[in-house]
């Protein structure tokens, strides 16, 4: 194993918060029944679930079928100018693996609301291995949805960041490996910004709320990462179960309804608010960290600012998780070992600039670029995560309720 990351113990903390994110085994599986009905709006399980069901895995075809398909999120692998994918092409070489890549993931509820009914049945959902962010990994494994992975195909699983283990519905990271960790703040036009409000820049989320910025602001269709955001303004620990309660929570959906009314908010989205931001139609939007360096890569120059406001942004992570209906379960395995070589992993931050949860990966980044390891939105420091914090886990009252009601808005936005 590769020797610990200078900064081990910063990134230790930031997955630690990160881990508050997931769903325990017990609210999981408690929940399902009497949450079925309740999130049919927001996608979730199939009404008349009362727990998971043992399923078989699909039989494995890796060795006499070189192939996968994998389902992943819009700016999240490296790509150079002619569209095409350097790593994914250095791994189909090395390997002898043909890999289709597919955009599929807009946002967790809208993908899953497309595959859950083939998951519920232990169907092929059209993909060996994808990544949603870690709650909705561990509802996949709570269900039993997901396959267990043989550590014996991931050697390179030894580089993963201790702090990434223990995790309540897989403390061994049996059937999730950590893809990137993301950092949910502001992300900005610098020169409109400006322009419209005569600030160089925003302080906190209440500058989203000025008036100037009516029909240009942008929120994520992730609830935890909008309403957490907003939750964290209004004073409220998004960690802490007796601050965080139904009440808050519904006074900052109350409150985010009511930007969304008044057309202070124009548009709640997933990954395509990235397209807004570069088209004009938004100047600042509740965002995700590792676009906003992507958004001024493909406009050449700094012209999007990012930052975490002093009231705290989020932290999450995503997930590669092999499906119980996959058949290319062993090339799947053998793809996630190759993104834990340390210089892959470094090579695929370079490029995608979410936080790496690769040990060795900053050392091999300060070969490509000292500036780079030097990233706070890779490998950030204990300053830049001072008021970063993970949304609690919900029961599956709460869950019920919280994404019902955040959906409503979603709907009538």
């Amino acid at each position: 194993m590769n020797k610990p990351l200078p900064q081990d113990p910063m990134m230790r903390q930031l997955i630690e918060m990160a881990r508050r994110h997931q769903i325990s085994r017990r609210t999981a599986l408690t929940g399902a029944g009497a949450t079925a009905a309740a999130l049919a709006l927001a996608a979730c399980a199939p009404a008349g679930n009362s727990g998971p069901k043992t399923l078989t895995p699909a039989k494995d075809v890796s060795d006499t079928d070189k192939q996968l398909v994998w389902h992943n999120w819009s700016l999240y692998m490296d790509e150079d100018d002619k569209g095409n994918y350097p790593t994914l092409q250095r791994f189909e070489k090395e390997s002898g693996i043909k890999v289709t890549y597919k955009v599929e993931i807009e946002d967790n509820d809208s993908y899953y609301g497309k595959v859950k009914d083939q998951l519920a049945l232990g169907k092929d959902i059209g993909a060996d291995v994808a990544c949603p962010t870690e709650w909705m990994a561990a509802r996949w494994v709570n269900n039993g949805w997901a396959q267990k992975l043989d550590a014996a195909n991931i050697p390179n699983k030894a580089n993963m960041q201790p702090a990434y283990l223990g995790a309540s519905f897989d403390p061994n990271r049996d059937y999730t490996i950590p893809y990137q960790g993301i950092l949910a703040g502001i992300t900005y036009n610098k020169e409109e910004f400006k322009k419209a409000t005569g600030k160089d820049a925003p302080t906190s989320l209440d500058d989203l709320w000025n008036p100037a910025l009516k029909g240009r602001v942008g929120v994520l269709s992730e609830m935890r990462d909008t309403v957490g955001l907003i939750l964290l303004s209004q004073g409220i620990d998004i960690t802490s179960e007796s601050s965080l309660t139904e009440d808050a929570f519904m006074n900052a959906i109350d409150f985010l309804a009511g930007k969304v009314s008044d057309g202070q908010i124009a548009r709640i989205k997933g990954n395509s608010y990235a397209e807004d931001l570069t088209n004009g139609d938004t100047i600042a939007a509740i965002a995700w960290s590792g676009d906003t360096v992507q958004l001024n890569l493909s406009a050449g120059n700094e012209k999007y600012g990012f930052f975490i406001p002093e009231s705290g942004g989020t932290i999450s992570a995503d997930e590669f998780i092999v499906p119980m209906g996959a058949t290319h379960k062993k090339n799947a395995e053998t793809l996630i070992n190759y993104y834990y070589d340390p210089k892959n992993a470094a090579e695929l931050a370079a490029w995608v600039n979410y936080v790496t949860p690769v040990v060795g990966a900053q050392e091999e980044a300060a070969k490509i670029d000292p500036d780079l390891a030097n990233n706070q939105l890779i490998f950030p420091s204990e300053e830049f995560l001072k008021n970063v914090k993970s949304f609690r886990s919900l029961t599956g009252a709460e869950e019920a309720s919280f994404a019902r009601a955040f959906q409503e808005i979603r709907l009538g936005a």
